[in-house]
This record gives structure tokens, C-alpha cells and sequence, in this order.
């Protein structure tokens, strides 16, 4: 049954018009009155006004542009991961951010945080940082559509590293455990490291890695060294596997 992100607030009963996005997919799709299709609504912008789980909903009028649907039952379901994992990563280049956001939406990441970094390929401000995120955001979102995940992962605005860090403790308390992937001798494998029941953020660098510098700031800022291993792994591989690991 196809599925559809519908940032409104959802109730059996209801009868309402798709959002724009939504309604394009619908009407891509050929779909006709009577037919039935998937609704959820927890994403990102939305605290407090979503519902958990997913709601089943039946098309009630096609327009033009116009896509109405009745909701149905509502499902308690939920396919996200026990722990919280967010991803802080510096932005691989060309279109492997795309794929790295898709995956990590797939493997049911709770937030990403696209970071310049002094070795970063993609350099992005303004308007252009602006409309990248958004359509991270759209990528985030068409994935958690398609592999089953009710809540949709926060794509945080771009920042250099350095601005993050300075934030980190403020923003993150010590609600997650920070961990940095790295390549130093002394990191600890991040696999069988003990965490308890505890979120987790990783920090990840792009192409060729984190600068020493940076890595040093991490550490002052809190974050613990993890291998993932003696292999060198594409950043787009690295963030994903830790997030495997431990989803």
C-alpha cells in the first residue's frame, strides 16, 4: 500500500486535502477515489502535533491539483530503532550525501547535522546551503515513505564545525553519548562498547577525514575516539556503519 508523509494533525474521521507533496505523489501514482493509501505524520517542525504510528486513509476526490482523503484507523506501529542515533557528518561530496541521507533514513536515524570542515569537498552557504537542506529534507522524508518508518529525521541547517562545537553542550546537554570516529591508535572498537540505554551522536569527517586540529577540538568538547575497524571506509560508509551498529 503506498505510503505518505502528511504533516497535519491526523484523526479517524478526519477529511482533509493532501499537502502539495503528498498530492503530487497520489496523482503520479493515477490513483482513484475509493483506493487506499498509508498516512503518517511524525517529522521534523512538527513536536507536539503529530500523531506516533501510521493511519490508514482512502482517497475521496481527485482534482487537479486538489487530492482529498478520508482517515481511517489508526496503527500503533512503530519501526524505529530502541536507541537514538543522530549523525554529525562532514558533507561528502557530489551525490554521496544524498545516498548517505537516504540510507541512514532507512536505518532509522533521529537527526542529521551537515557540518563543514576544513577538509570538506562540498562548501555550501546562504540560499544554496538553504535549498540543500530542504532537499536533504525531501530525501529523509521519501525514504522513511518507502522502508516503512513513521517519524522522519531532522535535517539540521548547515554550520562549520567549529560553530557546532562551540554549541555542542548546549544543544545536547548530556542527553547523548558523543562519540568521533576516528583513525587514532588509541580509539576504543566501537563494537562491544558498553552504552547502556543511552542516545548516541557520532561525529564523522568527509573525504580524507577530520583535521588533527579538529579531532583535538572534538575530544575537548566531549567526544570519545571509536574504530570502526583497521579498514579506511568512505565517510558516506563510515557514518552509516556506526549507525548500523548500533541502531
Amino acid at each position: 500500500m503506498p505510503r505518505f508523509f502528511c504533516p497535519l494533525p491526523l484523526s479517524t474521521g478526519a477529511v482533509l486535502d493532501l499537502p502539495p507533496g503528498a498530492a503530487r505523489h497520489v496523482q503520479v501514482l493515477r490513483m482513484q477515489p475509493g483506493q487506499a493509501l498509508t498516512l503518517f505524520n511524525h517529522g521534523p517542525g512538527w513536536v507536539g502535533i503529530p500523531s506516533s504510528g501510521e493511519f490508514e486513509a482512502r482517497v475521496t476526490l481527485m482534482g487537479r491539483s486538489q487530492v482529498q482523503v478520508e482517515v481511517g484507523v489508526h496503527h500503533a506501529l512503530e519501526r524505529e530503532p530502541a536507541r537514538a542515533v543522530h549523525l554529525a557528518v562532514g558533507m561528502p561530496a557530489n551525490e554521496r550525501m544524498d545516498w548517505l541521507v537516504e540510507k541512514a533514513a532507512e536505518l532509522g536515524v533521529a537527526s542529521i547535522q551537515p557540518l563543514l570542515t576544513e577538509r570538506s569537498v562540498l562548501r555550501l552557504s546562504g540560499e544554496r546551503a538553504a535549498k540543500k537542506v530542504e532537499h536533504w529534507q525531501g530525501v529523509a522524508i521519501a525514504a522513511c515513505e518507502q522502508c516503512g518508518g513513521n517519524r522522519v529525521p531532522l535535517v539540521h541547517p548547515v554550520q562549520s564545525l567549529a560553530s557546532w562545537l562551540k554549541g555542542f553542550a548546549t544543544a545536547h546537554g548530556a542527553q547523548v553519548r558523543p562519540l568521533l570516529l576516528s583513525l587514532q591508535l588509541a580509539s576504543r572498537p566501537l563494537r562491544g562498547l558498553e552504552l547502556g540505554a543511552d542516545a548516541a551522536l557520532f561525529l564523522s569527517g568527509p573525504e580524507g577525514g577530520l583535521g588533527p586540529g579538529e579531532e583535538a577540538s572534538a575530544q575537548q568538547a566531549g567526544f570519545q575516539p571509536v574504530s570502526l575497524g583497521p579498514r579506511v571506509l568512505r565517510a558516506e560508509t563510515a557514518a552509516l556503519m556506526a549507525l548500523a551498529l548500533l541502531a
